[in-house]
């Protein structure tokens, strides 16, 4: 389910508490530009590309504490500030990440389907602040909706003067395209992206140089996360002390994030809720619980390259820190509710499968070590395992951790894996085959 539907309703959604989602329709159609522009769409920008300058842009973002929402959570101000100032004359580029290929995660295909002017609007103040004057979506290539709601909002800005040369009479120029990618998992890391965009194979980049500096076609790039940029337009339009203001205390992450769960629950969708919600409110207030005759079992916090939580943990804020505590980490906070009907080998052979097939190949751990994680967890799917098979799994788990690969693909494909090991190792033991009875001489 892609629209803030069910429970959600029931509490009102404003500008103020719902930055994000506060203009959607009830009838889950897109929000074009005059309905847009009607509920203060693109009011933000003009206050940015008229009366302020990129520095006090940045400053702003910097200091209402913005992170990145597509699962790293590094801090926005700070990426921004690591592209070298502008000479005026070397090109500079703002690619958004839209390729969310993260099972379970369908987050940023809501806003670009139905409020794609506001990742636009978030896209020219933000190139404003980094004085880029190109921008590329990099979408994934199977959001084919979301590519033509894109399209057309860019046609409608286009038109308005609020893409192109001299935007609004300001000297400010910005051009803004949707690139679809061929669909991997690997998109999603930054550099393999920069890498497909230029018509590359999709591998990662050796870091440094970061491609702050040395990004798309070797200009200084930055790369930011579709509900990322989404969140710009409020921070510049309603003020810092705002954004900092909405999380639930206890929350070191400032403003709001687009939350879900899906699983065998009553209400499974995606919602956007203050910083600090706890995950049982999340599960029981809004996915609405488990279904009838269904018992939770275990949980993932924010996808499939998250680690395993038990019902117990449903205690832990939303949040990056407050997820640590338990164990594991946010991603990108749409969970997946286990039930108790589901084996949790089977499930873990089918996620090292994706993640195995998902490999770029381009480093030894992650290209041999996640195939190997997969006939291993075949064998004791079918009962046929070794007694050391499970002992082989966590040291994979340990060898592809982080700092052990090329990039991040490989610790979070074992991350789960790991954790699953830890809460249901009997699951995992009765897959080893039993040994032959001794035949009698």
């Amino acid at each position: 389910m892609l629209s803030s539907v069910g429970p959600v309703n029931r509490i009102a959604r404003s500008a103020e508490t719902h930055p994000l989602t506060w203009r959607l329709r009830d009838d889950g159609q897109a929000v074009w530009l005059d309905e847009y522009e009607s509920k203060d769409g693109y009011s933000a920008m003009k206050k940015a590309l008229k009366t302020l300058a990129p520095g006090e842009i940045a400053s702003q973002v910097k200091d209402a504490g913005l992170k990145g929402r597509g699962g790293a959570g590094f801090p926005t101000g700070v990426k921004w500030g690591l592209m070298p100032p502008s000479d005026g004359v070397t090109p500079r580029y703002l690619l958004c990440n839209a390729d969310e290929m993260e099972p379970n995660t369908w987050k940023d295909r809501l806003l670009m389907e139905q409020m794609p002017h506001l990742l636009i609007e978030g896209m020219i103040i933000s190139a404003r602040a980094l004085e880029a004057q190109t921008g590329y979506i990099f979408l994934r290539g199977e959001y084919v909706d979301a590519a033509r709601n894109l399209n057309r909002a860019l046609d409608e800005a286009r038109a308005k003067g609020y893409i192109g040369q001299n935007i609004l009479g300001t000297g400010v120029n910005f051009e803004l395209y949707v690139h679809t990618g061929a669909g991997r998992y690997i998109c999603g890391e930054e550099t393999a992206l920069i890498n497909s965009l230029e018509g590359r194979r999709a591998n990662p980049r050796s870091k440094p140089p970061f491609p702050a500096a040395v990004g798309v076609w070797g200009k200084p790039t930055c790369v930011n996360n579709v509900e990322t940029l989404s969140n710009v337009p409020a921070i510049i339009g309603n003020g810092v002390t705002w954004f900092t203001g909405i999380a639930r205390p206890g929350s070191e992450d400032h403003g709001t994030k687009m939350m879900g769960f899906s699983g065998k629950v009553k209400n499974p969708g995606v919602w956007e809720l203050p910083f600090g919600i706890t995950a049982q409110e999340l599960f029981e207030d809004y996915a609405g619980g488990m279904r009838d005759g269904y018992t939770l079992k275990a949980w993932q916090p924010g996808g499939a390259g998250t680690g395993f939580l038990l019902p117990e943990h449903l205690s832990a804020q939303m949040y990056a820190g407050g997820i640590g505590k338990v164990g594991t980490r946010m991603g990108t906070g749409l969970a997946l509710a286990v039930d108790h009907t589901v084996n949790m080998v089977s499930l873990l052979r089918n996620m090292e499968e994706f993640f195995a097939r998902e490999s770029c190949g381009w480093c030894t751990p992650c290209r041999d070590g996640l195939p190997w994680s997969v006939k291993l967890l075949r064998a004791l799917e079918r009962g046929e395992g070794k007694d050391t098979d499970i002992e082989t799994l966590l040291q994979l788990v340990g060898f592809l951790g982080p700092g052990k690969t090329f990039c991040a693909h490989a610790p979070g494909a074992v991350e789960p894996l790991g954790s699953a090991i830890k809460y249901f190792r009997d699951e995992f033991v009765a897959g080893v085959a039993m040994p032959a009875a001794a035949t009698p001489a």
